[in-house]
């Protein structure tokens, strides 16, 4: 498998929500985790645990999520922490609002079109086609240290896989489906369920996966001091 410079893999990375059937092997899904664990964390403390599903475990886990989303709702199905904020704001409501539009636009999914919506978010639950899924938990007793941490390696891996020429999609969807991933994959109950991934090879052919979101440049978000004259 060929591997793309760095700066490639950083610039093409990119929430893949189409995957191709093409398996993905367990020792490159070891290598991409190794890889990962070269993060930082407080203190090396390396708090991360993963769960990687392939196979008739990973279609067992998504029949399991899908059955419970059906009987239940996904009001019923709830994380046990705030991903977002709770009174929202710009500028992040906008951008919010516009790569959502601009993913059902690319996808023909009207304004207002709850049953097309609520279609394409069950496709989260089947790791959107993809060989190869990852859940990600952390102990419940960690502070939010242990969360930043969580994140570089996230980070990480994501780059790693595209690196390789792999794509991913994190999905904090999964983690209203916590009940179900602890029942399916025996994660315990002292584990606070983070989020899932998907990785596998893009589908070129889905015209999601046409998505190029937007990124606020350098100068909105940060501030220079000392630098001598360019």
């Amino acid at each position: 498998m060929a591997s793309l410079p760095t700066d490639e893999a950083i610039a093409t990375r990119r929430a893949v929500r189409a995957f191709l059937p093409t398996p993905v092997s367990r020792e490159t899904v070891e290598s991409l985790l190794a890889a990962a664990s070269r993060a930082p964390s407080g203190s090396n403390i390396q708090p991360w645990k993963v769960r990687a599903v392939a196979g008739e475990v990973r279609d067992r886990l998504c029949r399991a999520v899908l059955a419970a989303l059906d009987a239940d709702g996904a009001e019923a199905h709830q994380r046990e922490w705030n991903y977002y904020p709770v009174r929202w704001r710009e500028p992040y409501l906008g951008r919010r609002r516009k790569v959502g539009f601009d993913l059902y636009g690319l996808m023909g999914i009207a304004r207002g079109d709850v049953e097309a919506m609520a279609d394409q978010r069950r496709r989260n639950y089947e790791f959107f086609g993809a060989p190869v899924g990852l859940v990600f938990t952390l102990d419940e007793d960690l502070e939010i240290g242990s969360w930043l941490d969580l994140g570089i390696f996230i980070g990480t891996f994501v780059v790693a896989a595209r690196g390789m020429g792999l794509d991913t999609c994190p999905q904090a969807a999964f983690a209203d489906f916590h009940a179900v991933l602890r029942r399916e994959l025996g994660i315990p109950q002292n584990e606070i369920v983070i989020c899932g991934m998907a990785l596998g090879h893009a589908d070129p052919d889905a015209p999601e996966n046409r998505l190029v979101t937007d990124r606020a440049p350098p100068s909105q978000f940060a501030t220079f001091e000392g630098f001598p004259p360019a």
